[in-house]
């Protein structure tokens, strides 16, 4: 900076320099011309020249006048010359009679010429000038002239001052220059130009680049800068600088803080239809020039961004919202309602569901089978801001239009946004009723997005705006689209759990009993519930056995799903089996123990878990002929006893391990129980849940069983309204029997002696019998069958032996004795004289076996009453 300064003074002085000497160049010939022309005008004007130019001898006259005349002019040379240009004169007589040098024609028209030439006396400016007769005729020629270095000579004695002047000034201005660049450099800290050149090009960037106002005001209120920003929030001209703040037409508030200097912070300021953010602060604090600065924040663009940023957020709430409340449960309706619930409201005024048929039941519908066509669909779900509307209800069943949105977006699989519904001219086409109930409704906007998950197209789901809000945009749609995604995929789970649990649950059922036998001993009740969360491996039996007793079962796998539910087949069909065998409780519950034992061994072998562990089981057999019933268990959880007057007991029974742990013999216990009393058998699921532990299940089951005079049917339905859970998390079993006792008069026995000739006595007693039962027509049958049996027994066995008819749906005939030895049934050859007995009772009855007792054994035969012979 500093040399450039120096080189601009002495640029100044050269040009000073330089231009007076060419004013002095130009002054000088200046002069020379005028001291020409008058020379020459003043000699061409002398009297009596035209007649001296005229004379014979010119030069003699004219020479000397001449010669006198320059000298007292002051110029180099007077020259008078005749038309042809030969000189009559000159300061060098032998020029005299030579051709003048010079340009003569312009002058022969009576013209003055001035030029400056090269004569003989050097360079020189010389004029040419007309002489003129009375009559104007140029009769001849006037030339003077002066040499321009003759006027110079003032102008060379002021150089020198000129030069020292301008050497002073260049002194001065260097030691000038030399302070105020010391003085920069101190206020610059250091910057050079480069550097300052810089940093002002960076900061007048940023200045005008911020997306803040800035407004500097002087102390004369007039505005010093104002950037980009600042023009386009207050609205002001690009030349807006050195203007009054009062002549920018702002509004007077605007106007009074930018002028006032005090300090603001943040204060709101209306401008137009923007709100500014204003902070001024004065300059002068720190010793800098009076005046303020103001900082202008557009608030409005904040606030909208701000309620953009508020609308993400929410929008990302919502999201949140739906992964936590959608798929909750694994039910397809209620699925499709938490997403309807969530989605209402916050995000559209109606939200419906519309699902196809066969997902409700678990099933995928028919892929890409509709043809262009959306299939039946069912509403399963609607949620709205009103009771009254248009659109289908909760449970119809309906029929797109094609053009409608919605089957657009079954048939493509592609979301489908409408901004304004009264656009959709297809729709109105197609549909116009349903259109016009939409419209008049005030339904503005659309967003029908399907619902598919694995390429598994179920339903729709439709949000819909009304007109009190605005529509739908693009953003709306992806937020629709994440939200239907998720549902999607929750309903997809849901269908494929109630497929699973309804394959599961017809597998459990068909384990189960169909229906209950026929039989006259007990009034019989049941109810089976599986688990909504999945199928287990409770079950029940009610088995008829010979004598007109029954068996009632009740069991308990632990566990859930399909492989609980076959083991209990399993479990089920082996206590059929041994229950043929008339087993007592307690040594059909070890034969089942065994089974589950080899059971567990295969799995090991295999190299799997044992995976029946922890089955119970009960067993009890009930006699109505004495109102006694047999109980035997196997970890199961106690029967309970309702007595005729509504008391209610849980005898306590000896408790074996549960099914496949061995080690422990199992017991029975007989209970005799008078007629009209009700045996409860239940599975844990029935009195414990999550919610509730088994003491206070036990005792509210004692509460609801605590009636007298309830049927089995009304025992039932009392036991589960008040034990059933609102989320049933296990199966369900109970049975609930109650006892009846068979007629004395229908029994009838006696006591036969150990001898062949007593048959014939017993076969008297059993024809008296029967017709005392009217029953004649089967005295012959029962006659031989008894007297085939007796004998058996008189020949095998050893002790007393008892005879017993039973008269209940069948005819019973027994024979006991204390004899454990079983006979056989085998077929005699044609010379055996026996082996023919038992041959003809199988043939003569509908069943025969034998039952162990503690005392011996019991061979019993059963006919229909009523029946052929054979």
């Amino acid at each position: 900076m500093f040399f450039l300064q120096i080189l601009i003074v002495l640029l100044l002085v050269v040009a000073a320099v330089t231009t007076l000497v060419v004013q002095s160049r130009s002054d000088r010939f200046q002069g020379a011309k005028d001291r020409s022309v008058a020379a020459a005008e003043a000699f061409a004007h002398s009297p009596g020249l035209v007649d001296v130019l005229r004379s014979p001898h010119p030069s003699a006259v004219l020479q000397p006048l001449t010669e006198d005349a320059r000298k007292r002019g002051g110029v180099d040379f007077i020259v008078v010359m005749n038309r042809q240009g030969i000189r009559y004169t000159h300061p060098k007589p032998q020029e005299i009679g030579k051709h003048f040098v010079g340009t003569i024609k312009p002058s022969l028209h009576g013209h003055v010429t001035i030029e400056s030439v090269h004569g003989p006396l050097g360079n020189e400016v010389q004029a040419v000038v007309p002489v003129t007769d009375a009559h104007g005729a140029v009769v001849g020629l006037v030339s003077s002239g002066l040499k321009v270095r003759r006027v110079s000579s003032a102008v060379d004695r002021q150089l020198p001052l000129v030069l020292g002047a301008g050497a002073a000034a260049l002194a001065v201005a260097t030691a000038g220059s030399a302070l105020a660049n010391r003085r920069l450099r101190r206020q610059t800290h250091g910057l050079g130009p480069a550097e300052m050149t810089r940093m002002y090009e960076h900061h007048d960037a940023v200045l005008h680049a911020v997306r803040e106002g800035v407004v500097i005001v002087d102390a004369d209120q007039r505005v010093m800068l104002a950037n980009d920003e600042a023009r386009r929030l207050l609205g002001l001209d690009p030349n807006v600088e050195g203007r009054p703040v009062a002549d920018l037409g702002l509004a007077p508030r605007a106007t009074e803080l930018l002028t006032s200097g005090r300090v603001a912070t943040d204060e709101v300021l209306p401008v137009g239809d923007r709100l500014l953010a204003v902070n001024n602060r004065p300059t002068d604090r720190g010793g800098g020039p009076p005046g303020s600065v103001a900082t202008l924040r557009d608030s409005t663009e904040l606030l909208a961004l701000a309620g953009k940023a508020e609308s993400a957020q929410s929008r990302l709430r919502l999201l949140y919202e739906a992964s936590v409340a959608i798929g909750t449960t694994l039910d397809v309706q209620r699925t499709a309602e938490e997403l309807t619930g969530v989605a209402v409201g916050w995000f559209a005024e109606y939200v419906t569901v519309d699902l196809a048929e066969p997902v409700l039941s678990g099933e995928e519908p028919p892929s890409r089978s509709f043809r262009g066509e959306a299939p039946e669909l069912r509403r399963v779900a609607l949620a709205g801001i009103r009771e009254n509307h248009p659109l289908y209800g909760a449970g119809e069943s309906h029929r797109f239009p094609t053009t409608t949105p919605m089957a657009t977006g079954f048939v493509t699989g592609e979301s489908v946004l409408i901004t304004d519904v009264r656009a959709a001219d297809d729709w109105r086409a197609q549909d116009p009723e349903r259109f016009e109930l939409v419209v008049n409704h005030g339904c503005r906007s659309l967003i029908t997005v399907p619902l598919q998950a694995r390429g598994v197209m179920m339903g729709v789901a439709n949000f819909w705006r009304t007109r009190e809000r605005p529509p739908f945009e693009e953003g709306d749609l992806s937020l629709a689209e994440e939200m239907a995604a998720r549902a999607a995929v929750c309903i997809d789970n849901a269908r494929r759990y109630t497929r699973e649990h309804a394959m599961a649950v017809t597998l459990q059922h068909s384990l189960l009993p169909r229906g209950l036998p026929e039989q006259n001993a007990l009034d019989l009740a049941h109810r089976y519930l599986p688990a909504q969360t999945g199928v287990g491996g409770d079950w029940f039996d009610v088995i008829p056995l010979p004598g007109a007793r029954v068996a009632l079962v009740i069991g308990d796998v632990v566990g859930h799903g399909l492989h609980a539910a076959a083991m209990m087949g399993r479990l089920r069909t082996a206590v059929q089996n041994f229950s043929t065998l008339d087993l007592p409780p307690d040594e059909l519950l070890s034969h089942l123990d065994e089974l589950v034992n080899r059971i567990d061994q295969e799995a090991v072998v295999a190299d799997e878990d044992a995976v029946v562990a922890g089955a119970t089981c009960l067993y009890a057999i009930y006699d109505p002929a004495g109102g006694v019933c047999s109980f035997s268990r196997a970890g199961h959880l106690l029967p309970a006893i309702v007595h005729p007057d509504g008391t209610v007991q849980f005898p306590e029974l000896p408790s074996g391990p549960p099914l496949g742990l061995g080690g422990l013999p199992f017991e029975a216990v007989d209970l005799r129980l008078p007629e009209g009393s009700s045996i409860v058998l239940y599975t844990d699921g029935l009195v414990e849940d999550r919610t509730r532990d088994i003491d206070s299940g036990m005792r509210t089951l004692a509460t609801s069983l605590g009636h007298p005079g309830r049927t089995p049917q009304e025992t039932c339905e009392a036991v589960l309204g008040a034990l059933l859970p609102d989320r049933q998390r296990d199966d369900i079993a109970l049975l609930v029997a109650r006892t009846r006792l068979l007629e004395p008069d229908h029994i009838a026995e006696w006591d036969v002696p150990s001898d062949p000739a007593a048959v014939a006595d017993a076969r008297a007693k059993i024809s008296q019998q029967l017709t005392r039962w009217d029953l004649d027509e089967s005295a012959f049958t029962t006659e031989l069958i008894l007297s085939e049996l007796i004998t058996n027994a008189i020949r095998y066995a050893t002790g007393p032996i008892r005879v017993r008819l039973l008269y209940d749906r069948t005819l019973i005939c027994e024979v006991s004795d204390t004899s454990s030895t079983s006979p056989h049934l085998r077929y005699a050859a044609d010379e055996d004289e026996g082996g023919r007995g038992l041959f003809l009772v199988s043939q003569l009855a509908q069943r025969w076996g034998t039952r162990y007792t503690p005392e011996g054994k019991i061979i019993w035969a059963e006919q229909g009453i009523g029946g052929p012979l054979l």
